[in-house]
């Protein structure tokens, strides 16, 4: 067990699906935040500005940019997170799923809607976990996440943020997104100080406000699948697309796309 966690950590992922780890980014802060702003100098062909009309600020988010952005390669592989992924997931092996930047500039008031990220991506599997932290102090805007809802029965509607239409032409499989504010759910929500992480499994409901602060809401997401990952087809495109995989349905994400940055 790698020492920044505890066996309580361990417990409250396997049950509740989310745990706060202290300091899981601490000695890279500066890389990370080297890494964001060369993705926002150059972004990649995700990039994605999320403000509807009438909406102030500006959420920008890329993803799947590792591969061509050394810092987050740098971060990935030699950092604690890959070991403290296979703690918590109770796997031998950790392969990289995809990195994730967020960013919310001071004034925006788009909020991250409420989502399960499971239902867009081709991955099938328990064991699986994203990392979310914060590079600069994030009090009243930092990640919300509804304890125990990745053993929920069925799974919420993937939707795409701008529009609020359905990410899949048939979403009778999936229940409607709720509203947990208004339904009294149990939302874990921490002051977080940079370097800090939310880590939780793919089937967790999860926002987060917008921005009102006069500062800028930097984040930084890994994304991690253990031994029972499996590819999954789904009814549309996932996000992310992965064009040209060729991966069939039940097989092992391919190493070469996704590398094992982790083996006990």
């Amino acid at each position: 067990m790698h020492p920044l966690i505890t066996q309580a950590h361990i417990d409250t992922f396997q049950q509740d699906g989310v745990v706060l780890i202290k300091g899981l980014f601490k000695a890279e802060l500066d890389l990370i935040r080297s890494g964001i702003e060369l993705n926002m100098q150059t972004p990649g062909p995700y990039a994605a500005e999320n403000l509807s009309k009438g909406d102030t600020g500006r959420f920008f988010d890329d993803y799947c940019n590792w591969s061509r952005i050394p810092q987050f390669e740098s971060v990935i592989r030699y950092s604690a997170a890959a070991e403290v992924a296979a703690d918590l997931m109770k796997s031998q092996q950790v392969q990289i799923f995809h990195d994730h930047v967020l960013v919310k500039e001071p004034g925006t008031t788009k909020a991250t809607p409420w989502h399960q990220d499971g239902p867009y991506y081709f991955v099938d599997g328990c064991q699986n976990v994203s990392f979310w932290s914060p590079m600069d102090p994030a009090k009243s805007n930092s990640l919300r996440c509804v304890a125990g809802s990745h053993l929920w029965d069925k799974q919420v509607l993937p939707t795409r943020w701008l529009t609020d239409t359905s990410f899949y032409p048939d979403d009778k499989n999936y229940m409607p997104v709720p509203d947990p504010d208004r339904q009294n759910m149990d939302i874990k929500e921490w002051e977080m100080e940079p370097g800090d992480a939310v880590a939780f499994n793919y089937g967790i409901l999860h926002g987060a406000r917008g921005n009102s602060t006069e500062h800028r809401r930097r984040a930084f997401s890994l994304r991690f699948v253990g031994d029972d990952a499996r590819y999954i087809e789904r009814p549309g495109p996932t996000s992310p697309p992965f064009p040209e995989h060729n991966m069939l349905t039940g097989q092992c994400l391919r190493e070469d796309w996704f590398p094992i940055v982790f083996q006990r």
